[in-house]
Parts: C-alpha cells; sequence; structure tokens
C-alpha cells in the first residue's frame, strides 16, 4: 500500500514538475531588442516640501536625463511634456531609463524642439504584490509627486494641466487608484499606459488589503465609468512569456461602450509582435518605440503638451497599437491621382491574379482593376506588398479616361501590417461608387519589391474544423488541407473557446514548383480579445504554432480564427492535437494559486486522520501513511458542487445571504469583462479542473511533509553529538511560567514590530521541540538495540507478548521499553504532522516578514499588519500545543468533537479560499484552537 502511494504521489508531482516547466519555459525565444543608453544616465533627484519627506522617507522623486539634457536640466527649468514612469512589484525607478532614452533620442533626430520630461519614482522596490499594505501610500505619495511635477513648469506660459503615467505591473494599478482618492483632480491625468499590469484580480491575495484596495478601485471605475470616460487607458500584456502576470488579468474592467479604454498583448502590436516577459516589457524595443511614436503623435502643435481630446488620442493609440495603416491620424487624404495618368505607366490587369516585381530601374507603374465584370462573382479584394513604406498604394477610381485615372479616392487607409508584408483586404459590397481599383506599384527611389493581388470569394477560401477534445491527450488529431489558389485562406478552429485547452497546430507547406515567394504568415485570431499572435515561415516549411489562449470565449462569439497568407500554388496541410504539457502550463498559469488551498486541505484531513487513530487506537500513525490518505476530493469538492448547483436558485441565494455569507469563490476569471465573483460557475472549468488541482495539492503536501521530515532527521543527526537529549517523552516541553512569558514577549514584539516575525519564532520553538522527540527516540532505539535480549524481555514481559495489546497506556514502564519508546514515536508523528500545519501560516506570513525587513531603517514597525487579527491567538495556540502530547490527548473529553471539525473544515476552505489565500490561516486556527482546548481539558 506504502509503494502505490508513493508512486501515485511520484506521477502527481511528475505532473506538476511537467506543468511547471511548461509554464516557465514553454515558450519562444525572447525576441525583444534591447534599448541602449549613448550616455550615463543620470537621476535628478527632485525636491519635495519636508512635510512629504518626513511622511515618505523611503519613496523619492526623480528626473530622468543623460549627457547634455542632463546637464540643461539640472536647475529643473523644464519646457517638455512631462511623463511618469511609475515601478511595480519589487521594481527600481531606475527602470525608466528605456522610455527616457529612447524618448530622448527620438526628439533629438526630430526637427521644432518637441521633447519630453521623463520622470520615475522610487517606491523603495517594495512587494506591493504581495503586501497590500503600501499600495495606498503609494497612491497618495504619485498624487503628490504628480503635482510637485505641474509646479515646476510655473514659468512657463501654457504649462502642462497633466501628466501621463506609465505604469509597469503593479505601477499601472496605483496609477487607476489615483482616482479613488477624495481629493484627487482628474484632470491632472488624462492617460495612463500600464505594462503587465493586473487590473483584473491579483496574482496572489495573500492579505485582505490587497483585495480591499483592488475592490475600490474596481468599484471607481466601473460605478463611476460616465465621469471616467474621458480618461484614456492603454493596458498591454506581455504574452506567455510572462508567467508572473498571465495576460488576461491585463483586461480593464470597464463598460463595453467606453472606447476609451484598450487592452491588448503585445504579440497583436503591429511592428511589435513579440511576448515579453514581466521584466523586459520595459525595456522591449520595439514596445518602446511604439510607445514613444504614440507620445510624438499625441503632442498639441499648439501647447507643445500632451493633448487633451479624447478622440485624437484614441485615434493614435489605435494606430500605432492596433492597426498600424499608411496614413497617419489627421493628415489629409489624397483624393487625385490625375497628375499621375501619362499612359506608359498604366496596366489593366483581366486575371484573377496579380504577381509583380519591380525592375532595378525607378519607374511609375498603375495597375488597374475593373469591378463590373468581378461583383457578382468575388466578395473581396486582397492585395499585399513587401514593400513597408508608410504611402498610400490601393485607390478607388471614381473617373476613368482611357487607359488612366483621373480621379481616385485613396482606400489605403485600411492596410494591416504584418511582419513581412502590408496587407489590404477589400469588401466589394463597400465599393459601390468606385468603378475600377488601382494598385500603385511605383518605385521611382529604385527600391525593388513584390506586389500581389487577387479577386477572392471568402466563402470559398474559409473552412472550419473541430478542435480535439481535452480528453484525447494527443492521441487524435485533426486534419484539414487547404490547396492554395489563393492569397489568403482562414479555418475556423471549432469548439476552441476555454483557457485551459492548449494544442500543437502543424502547419505543412509543399510546392510543385520552386521558386522565390513571399514568406506566408500564419496568424491566430481571437475575435473576443486583442491577443493574436503572427508567425512567419518561409515556403516550403513545416511549422508547430501553439495554440493557446489567455481568455475564454463569452457568449455568442465566433470560434479561434486561424488566417493562413498563402504562396499561390501551394497545398498547406493543418493538423491539430492536444498537447497534454502545455494544457499542464495553462492550467496552473491560470491556477496555480489555487494548488497551495488544496495543499492545507490535504494536511487538514490527514491531521484529521491522526487523532482519529489516537482517538481508536491511542497511537498515532506514521505521518507519510495518513497524509497519503489527505485526498479525498469525493468528500471535499462534491459538497461544494452540490453548494454551486443550490446558488443558483433564488431561494437559496436569499438564505445564503441571511446568513450573512460572504460569496463563493470560483476559479479565476478568465472572461475579457472582467467578472471576478460569479455565483454560477461555468459549465466545464470547475469540474474538470478541480480534481486534478486537488491531486496537485495533495503531491505538494505528501512531498512536502516528507521534506519535513528529512529535514528534522537531518537536523537532529547534525546536533545529536552537540546536545545530549533527555531520554523521556517530555523533552523539549516549557513550564507554564516559561510559556505564559513566552507568550507575552511574543504578542509585544508582534505589537511593536511585525507579527509575522513572532509567528516565525513560535514556529521555531515548536520545531525546536520536534527536533528534541526525534533526537529522544533516536537515542532511546539505539539503546535498546544494544541492550541485551534477555534485558529486553524481562522488561517487555514474555517473548511472545505484545506491547500493544498488554497495555494501552506506558504509565509506570521503565524508560528503557519499547513501550516507552512507541509512546516518544507518537509523539513525534504527532508533532510533526503539527509542523506540517504550522508551516503553511508561516510561509502566507511571509511576504509582510520581508517587507518588514526590508523597511527596517524607516520603520520599526509594520503598519498596516495582515498578520495582526489573528496572531495572538496563533501565538498562544503555537505555545500550548508545545507541551501537546498523545497521552494527553487520548485522555481528552475534547477529542471526539475536535476530530469531526478537519472534514467540515476542509470544505469550508475550498468554498471560501481559492480567491483569498490569507483565510486559510483563520480555518486553520480554527481547527488548532479546539486541539489546544484538548491538551487543557
Amino acid at each position: 500500500m506504502k509503494v502505490a502511494a508513493v508512486a501515485f504521489y511520484a506521477f502527481a508531482l511528475g505532473l506538476l514538475g511537467v506543468g511547471v516547466l511548461e509554464l516557465l519555459t514553454g515558450f519562444e525565444e525572447n525576441r525583444c531588442s534591447m534599448t541602449y543608453m549613448f550616455e550615463y544616465p543620470e537621476y535628478r533627484r527632485v525636491a519635495l516640501p519636508r512635510r512629504l519627506a518626513r511622511l515618505y522617507p523611503a519613496y523619492g522623486l526623480y528626473l530622468y536625463g543623460e549627457g547634455l539634457y542632463a546637464q540643461e536640466t539640472r536647475a529643473l527649468k523644464l519646457t517638455g511634456a512631462p511623463v511618469l514612469f511609475l515601478p511595480g512589484n519589487a521594481g527600481s525607478y531606475k527602470q525608466a531609463r528605456s522610455l527616457g532614452s529612447v524618448a530622448l533620442r527620438k526628439a533629438e533626430s526630430r526637427e521644432g524642439g518637441l521633447h519630453f520630461n521623463v520622470f520615475t519614482v522610487d517606491f523603495n522596490e517594495e512587494l506591493v504584490a504581495l503586501y497590500g499594505g503600501s499600495l495606498l501610500r503609494q497612491t497618495h505619495f504619485l498624487h503628490e509627486s504628480i503635482k510637485a511635477i505641474l509646479r515646476l513648469y510655473k514659468h512657463l506660459k501654457t504649462p502642462p494641466q497633466s501628466v501621463v503615467l506609465v505604469g509597469h505591473s503593479m505601477g499601472g494599478v496605483v496609477a487607476r487608484a489615483l482616482f479613488t482618492l477624495p481629493r484627487f483632480n482628474t484632470s491632472l491625468v488624462n492617460l495612463i499606459i500600464t505594462q503587465a499590469s493586473p487590473h483584473l484580480a491579483p496574482v496572489l491575495a495573500l492579505d485582505p488589503y490587497l483585495l480591499d484596495f483592488y475592490s475600490t478601485v474596481r468599484q471607481k471605475w466601473v460605478n463611476q465609468a460616465n465621469k471616467l470616460r474621458n480618461i484614456t487607458v492603454l493596458s498591454v500584456g506581455g504574452g506567455y512569456r510572462d508567467y508572473q502576470v498571465r495576460s488576461g488579468l491585463i483586461a480593464l474592467p470597464c463598460p463595453s461602450a467606453d472606447h476609451n479604454k484598450l487592452s491588448l498583448v503585445a504579440t497583436a502590436v503591429p511592428r511589435t509582435w513579440v511576448s515579453t516577459d514581466h521584466l523586459s516589457i520595459v525595456w522591449c524595443k520595439e514596445l518602446v518605440l511604439a510607445t514613444v511614436r504614440a507620445f510624438f503623435d499625441l503632442i498639441d502643435p499648439e501647447t507643445r503638451q500632451f493633448t487633451e481630446n479624447p478622440e485624437k488620442k484614441m485615434a493614435v493609440l489605435n494606430h500605432h497599437f492596433i492597426r498600424h495603416p499608411v496614413r497617419m491620424p489627421g493628415e489629409t487624404q489624397d483624393t487625385s491621382i490625375s497628375s499621375l495618368d501619362f499612359p506608359e505607366a498604366w496596366s489593366e490587369v483581366n486575371t484573377l491574379r496579380l504577381a509583380y516585381s519591380t525592375p532595378k530601374e525607378g519607374q511609375a507603374k498603375y495597375f488597374l482593376f475593373a469591378l463590373s465584370s468581378r461583383r457578382k462573382a468575388y466578395s473581396h479584394f486582397y492585395c499585399r506588398s513587401d514593400n513597408l513604406e508608410m504611402t498610400s498604394w490601393v485607390y478607388g477610381c471614381v473617373h476613368k479616361n482611357g487607359s488612366s485615372c483621373v480621379h481616385a479616392v485613396d482606400l489605403s487607409m485600411g492596410t494591416e501590417l504584418l511582419p513581412p508584408y502590408k496587407v489590404l483586404i477589400l469588401s466589394l459590397s463597400n465599393l459601390s461608387s468606385v468603378t475600377h481599383l488601382v494598385v500603385s506599384a511605383s518605385n521611382l527611389n529604385g527600391r525593388q519589391f513584390t506586389v500581389e493581388c487577387e479577386w477572392q470569394r471568402q466563402k470559398s477560401q474559409t473552412a472550419s474544423v473541430p478542435v480535439p477534445h481535452v480528453l484525447s491527450f494527443g492521441l487524435t488529431a485533426s486534419d484539414v488541407t487547404v490547396n492554395s489558389s489563393g492569397l489568403l485562406h482562414t479555418i475556423e478552429l471549432q469548439h476552441f473557446h476555454q483557457v485551459y485547452q492548449a494544442f500543437r497546430i502543424t502547419v505543412g507547406s509543399q510546392c510543385k514548383v520552386h521558386k522565390d515567394r513571399l514568406p506566408s504568415v500564419y496568424r491566430i485570431s481571437v475575435p473576443w480579445f486583442r491577443e493574436d499572435s503572427l508567425t512567419t515561415v518561409s515556403v516550403p516549411s513545416v511549422t508547430e504554432i501553439s495554440g493557446m489562449l489567455h481568455t475564454s470565449r463569452p457568449d455568442n462569439n465566433s470560434g479561434v480564427l486561424l488566417q493562413l497568407h498563402t504562396a499561390p500554388n501551394c497545398q498547406y496541410k493543418v493538423s491539430i492535437r492536444i498537447s497534454f504539457p502545455r494544457m499542464l502550463g495553462q492550467i496552473l498559469r491560470f491556477c496555480g494559486p489555487i494548488v497551495p488551498v488544496y495543499t492545507a486541505v490535504t494536511l487538514l484531513l490527514a491531521w484529521g486522520g491522526q487523532l482519529s487513530s489516537i482517538l481508536k487506537s491511542r497511537r498515532a500513525v506514521d505521518m507519510s501513511q495518513v497524509v497519503s490518505k489527505g485526498l479525498q476530493p469525493h468528500k471535499v469538492n462534491l459538497p461544494v458542487y452540490i453548494l454551486h448547483i443550490l446558488l443558483s436558485y433564488s431561494g437559496f441565494q436569499e438564505v445564503w445571504s441571511i446568513l450573512c455569507l460572504p460569496p463563493m469563490d470560483n476559479l479565476p476569471s478568465t472572461l475579457p469583462d472582467g467578472t471576478f465573483h460569479s455565483v454560477v460557475p461555468a459549465k466545464e472549468w470547475p469540474h474538470l479542473l478541480s480534481p486534478l488541482l486537488y491531486i496537485l495539492g495533495a503531491a505538494v503536501a505528501y512531498w512536502g511533509s516528507t521534506l519535513l521530515c528529512f529535514i528534522i532527521r537531518l537536523f537532529s543527526l547534525i546536533l545529536a553529538p552537540l546536545h545530549r537529549p533527555f531520554v523521556f517523552r517530555d523533552c523539549g516541553t516549557l513550564r507554564l511560567q516559561t510559556q505564559v512569558f513566552l507568550t507575552l514577549c511574543l504578542t509585544v514584539m508582534s505589537a511593536v514590530s511585525c507579527a509575522a516575525l513572532s509567528l516565525l519564532a513560535a514556529f521555531l520553538l515548536h520545531l525546536y521541540r520536534v527536533l528534541r522527540i526525534r533526537m529522544t527516540e533516536r537515542s532511546l532505539s539505539h539503546m535498546l538495540n544494544l541492550a541485551p535480549q534477555t534485558h529486553k524481555e524481562a522488561e517487555n514481559g514474555r517473548m511472545d507478548a505484545k506491547p500493544l495489546d498488554q497495555s494501552k497506556e506506558c504509565n509506570g514502564t521503565p524508560l528503557l521499553s519499547e513501550c516507552a519508546l512507541q509512546e516518544v514515536r507518537d509523539d513525534l508523528q504527532f508533532h510533526l504532522c503539527l509542523s506540517s500545519l504550522f508551516t503553511l501560516p508561516v510561509m502566507l506570513s511571509a511576504p509582510s516578514l520581508i517587507h518588514w525587513i526590508r523597511n527596517l531603517r524607516y520603520s520599526t514597525r509594520l503598519d498596516p499588519d495582515p498578520c495582526w487579527p489573528h496572531i495572538v491567538p496563533l501565538i498562544i495556540v503555537y505555545m500550548l500545543l508545545i507541551n501537546c502530547n498523545t497521552l494527553k490527548l487520548s485522555n481528552s473529553k475534547l477529542l471526539h468533537l475536535t476530530s469531526c471539525l478537519p472534514l467540515p473544515l476542509a470544505i469550508t476552505m475550498v468554498t471560501f479560499s481559492p480567491l483569498h489565500l490569507y483565510r486559510v490561516t483563520y480555518f486553520l486556527l480554527a481547527a488548532l484552537i479546539p486541539l489546544a482546548l484538548c491538551c487543557l481539558l
């Protein structure tokens, strides 16, 4: 039985390892270009009023500069447009150097003297993603910093009235939190750009302050959306390389009618098309360039400051981050090409497809496509060119004279930029006033490029294929073959709409004739969220694409589309298989924070099994045995499922509300609209994954407890020569006066410093007790092995006697006996189970302890302290349980009641803790208090 348990948990640990490995490494290599400083960067501190310096001693405001610009701004006489960078969790204010340096280089290369003053805030690299007590303080300091920045421009005739905020990670959340301050003037900020910021929910909810902060920000932006409609917010996610903040969390929770809020993934940004990790999104040159280009286009030429026009801001952001057409926003449209009507430059195309490569010599060339004969047979006109110059190149001819067009309208604004070429798709139904299409293939500068155009029937070039079921485990595949008679084919991937689905999409291309062709582009297009990904390959080739999602599909939306920008006269075979490792990686990406909850559930049920064993046989079972039996999904998940079903009825919801119970914690939201708490769960998501998450959590509990036993054994061997243990079961216990003194000291220490420090000290005291028991067990076992066999028989009775059957209690037996050894081993197994439980609150409180240690030079007290509400009962419980043993428990009248608590507490933990990890400590405390009473009564 033990071998089977070890094999099962080894397999479960292997699954967890595969998922973690895929999560951390299962993505493309970093294709971001590094940004470099051409001169040594300088950060000039901006002096703040003394009141603010005393109130926020750990924070600071700096102006970025380098070279001559840094010298010119020494006196802080600034004339540029202010931009303020906000670092995120454990982020440095020096991360602003990429944005500042690129903005400075771009300003030097432009005429007119337009430039930016890039400021940055030092938040002391606080761990605000794990400890939420500093978020409100950071928000207030940010408010004061903005006012201090604007005061630097008072000498100008037209000083700036607002500051543009660029926030990385939690810095983006703090930027949006500004609008929750009661005295904040919303006109101070009208544009926010966030990078990898978890707007929907925190990655880990380790304290209530973090969730309260998120709730306040969310309510402000959702409930007062009309008042904040003119505030433009752009949220950019890193993609699959960012395993710290999944890109589904970057979606802005706002009404769908608010068009001033944009959320997208970096892989979908034109001229970027790369996935970034959580740190490289700050310095990724492709993304920084898109941001800086947008900043220059947002400048109002009259005021030389950022525009306050919401329409212009959205037009610029759409141009640089959504679609990159050939004409900049606000540029006038060229409606005439009559000056180009010399006959030799014009050619009328009567074939269905055009493939033209420009000669080396520069020449003017225009192709005419008649619409009259194509309207009924075809639905779209497709054209692409690897000439990436942002100039108009496709026109609609309104008035034709002979072989040339006299008057035309520019149709190029629908152009979309792909990595190897620009593409334009025109719907013929929208061209009723146009008689001909004109494609410009002029290369007056002598640069060679290729133009390919064709008429298309969209229905005939669109196919649908159902994706394999997630339980196929890659054994079956969905195949579709495309005989490329055209340049664009679309494959709809039916039933691909959940984030836990992950596929290996293999696209193989074969061509009959080998010749130079434009590269093929494979694009996974997600209609409900801007998370498209593009892959560029040569032809012929075999390419594997990862088919995964950042967000699940809302209702009434089409499925994922695979667009193939193909080479003509080639065959493309698409094969779709489930990728089990990537599916595990997706599960951990979205549900990894829930695994610790199931780890706590397993240890809680293991502790309950240990109490049941003591109650029935007055003996403790080996810890690995009880932990292996802590996997009981039928007893834990089934009641939770029933509660979910009952909560779908209004009557039960009313009863739930009357009892003042909090909402049930579902699995994390995966919808782009940001639904966070929902009474009714998704149909498949929790039912499929909860048992698997339970298995992974149980594996962590099993091997974690095994590791704890190994560490205890190792330390006992190391300390044994230095400290000889006493040979009785009460070794390491504390006197009553000592317990009271230590409890008072730890309580005072938690009040004047950090509660997590007192909790750690209490845990170490209990660990010392376990070490003493382990050394006693080892010493007693060694002495019994050295004792003569006749002596041991005399001590224990007849040779065939069974100590466990002869005597249920070992009171009065000699210390050097098998029965005494069994008592010590019982106590050891009991306290090992307790140590496993005690480890959980210590680990959950570790972020606040780290935060306190990092800020010791500014304050000796952690304020606010998330552990303070429960630290006193925890310390009392830890102190009481140090002296507890199996004999006291077996004689307690409360043991039967206490042994019944773990299961309902485990069910309650799964119901209310997946999105509130800090509640795990409360439920463990509810189980430990009755146990401490058992040692007294």
